[in-house]
């Protein structure tokens, strides 16, 4: 699988990672199926969360004896789950120190800051924790995890080595907006929600409320090739390997054999430049100012 060096960072990382969100609620059986599963199919780069109910755990008891074959990246800042973020330095450490117990590893690879407001970034103070973790050795590079504003200030602040961001075909706002500058900055770019949530592939709205958004715009970009079952997967995914100073995409999935597939989609040759500029010509013209990232 092809790898490209992320940034300023000294780190090759595979074009496809692997994101953990959603393996929390999988028997143990089949986590470590998945994992190794990707690890097999080449991926090296394993993204995680400590508010990932069970995430963290369920990686290092899955494939710490793998740790040498990849690169391991972990968000921090919402200690006791989603909703309930603590941005103080004393709860950033604590909560590192914990996630590397959790992992069972005595490095994390990318600390990123997950989703946490600009006005918090301006402070400092959650920054100056990052910097203190990697003085201690715990972490190698530090990240930050989100979109819009807060994104770009990341990238202008210039304290962080990674931005982790939305990029797909229904979230394109930080493909003018953030790109260039991580580009400028030489920032590793790492694209979440690579396929969108997969909204357009039930033919209908989806259970999932937070599926929605991307559903709607879905609908009114009515992209021709979505139609097409699996070669709607891969040309999404290749649209985003398409965006200039892209290094990684992030794809979590529960199906061991998936992480395969997705592989070997990447293996055709890049999405062609008229396809890429038709999908970043009809976002142009369909969509609002309104449609920006998704948090």
């Amino acid at each position: 699988m092809e790898k490209r060096r992320l940034g300023r960072t000294d780190m090759d990382v595979t074009v496809l990672g692997f994101g953990g969100a959603g393996i929390a609620g999988e028997s143990i059986e089949n986590i470590g199926n998945v994992l190794n599963s990707a690890l097999d199919a080449g991926i090296n780069v394993i993204d995680t969360a400590e508010c990932y109910e069970g995430g963290e755990k369920s990686i290092g008891n899955a494939i710490s004896k793998r740790r040498d074959e990849f690169l391991l990246f972990t968000k921090c800042g919402h200690p006791r789950g989603i909703g309930s973020a603590d941005w103080s330095a004393s709860s950033i450490l604590q909560s590192i120190e914990r996630s590397l117990r959790r992992l069972q590893t005595d490095r994390i690879d990318l600390i990123q800051l997950h989703g946490c407001s600009e006005a918090v970034l301006k402070k400092g103070e959650a920054i100056s924790a990052l910097e203190k973790a990697r003085e201690r050795g715990w972490v190698r590079y530090l990240g930050y995890s989100g979109d819009g504003h807060p994104a770009r200030f990341a990238v202008e602040c210039d304290a962080f080595d990674a931005l982790q961001t939305s990029i797909n075909i229904a979230d394109q706002e930080a493909v003018s907006q953030i790109a260039p500058l991580t580009r400028a900055r030489n920032i590793g770019l790492i694209a979440k929600r690579p396929l969108a949530n997969f909204a357009w592939k039930t033919g209908h709205k989806p259970i999932n409320s937070y599926h929605h958004q991307y559903y709607e715009r879905l609908r009114k970009l009515n992209f021709d090739f979505l139609r097409n079952d699996e070669g709607s997967i891969a040309i999404a995914l290749r649209f985003v390997l398409s965006v200039p100073g892209v290094h990684t995409a992030i794809v979590g999935t529960t199906k061991p054999e998936r992480c395969q597939e997705n592989a070997r989609l990447l293996e055709s040759r890049p999405l062609p430049q008229n396809e890429y500029k038709a999908i970043r010509e009809r976002w142009d013209v369909i969509a609002p100012k309104t449609w920006i990232g998704q948090p």
